[in-house]
């Protein structure tokens, strides 16, 4: 496996401008498109994965607002396999101290590779429940959307508790969840059961029934 530092020899896109409003603007579409270059190369060297974070979440309908970078999802034991097609490519891929992603740069963007959603592994299930659609103008795997509210939500703890995102998330694909599952994923932590409680106050997902 080729770990390097480096830049992909792609030319930079011409970003949209777009006035802010839920829609995209220079930096989403940035990140967008390092997730469609990204995403390509992998679908074309027949790997295994789907599209995760904020452009997941859009590629469901949500916000064009994109979060910071673009991820992937990855088997650990694929880990060489993606990193020796992206170092072909150009790309060079870094491994951070925490074990669970590798990085790598496209077109300025970072992109993250995920071997771990809120401390769960990636799976060959997971994988499997993730839907080929457009993303913009490129078909690839994205992660269903159940699996992408219980990565979101059981991410919540004490240190890291901002709901903002998440709950923008919640509210454009709130159709599209099976919201038991995460609540059952969730046990009784007290941040996803806070968010939660959110939601309903808010009549983003109907109460729990309470059982006397």
């Amino acid at each position: 496996m080729r770990i390097e530092g480096g830049r992909a020899g792609y030319s930079e896109p011409s970003p949209s401008r777009v006035a802010d409003g839920g829609v995209m603007t220079d930096r989403s579409q940035a990140i967008l498109e390092a997730a469609k270059q990204v995403g390509a190369l992998l679908k074309r060297n027949g790997h295994s994965f789907a599209l995760a974070g904020s452009v997941a979440v859009y590629a469901h309908g949500g916000s064009g607002h994109l979060q910071h970078d673009a991820d992937f999802c990855v088997r650990r034991s694929d880990a060489e396999a993606v990193a020796d097609t992206l170092a072909e490519a150009g790309l060079g891929v870094r491994t951070p101290p925490e074990d669970w992603l590798m990085k790598t740069t496209c077109l300025g963007e970072d992109v993250d590779l995920l071997f771990e959603l809120a401390h769960r592994p990636v799976t060959t299930d997971m994988l499997a429940r993730a839907q080929e659609m457009p993303v913009d103008s490129v078909r690839m795997p994205v992660l269903a959307p159940t699996d992408l509210m219980r990565a979101l939500i059981e991410a919540f703890s004490e240190h890291h508790c901002d709901f903002g995102p998440a709950l923008a998330a919640a509210r454009a694909l709130r159709e599209k969840v099976d919201w038991e599952d995460v609540r059952a994923s969730c046990g009784d932590e007290p941040m996803p059961a806070a968010f939660f409680y959110l939601l309903e106050r808010l009549n983003v997902i109907e109460p729990r029934e309470v059982h006397r």
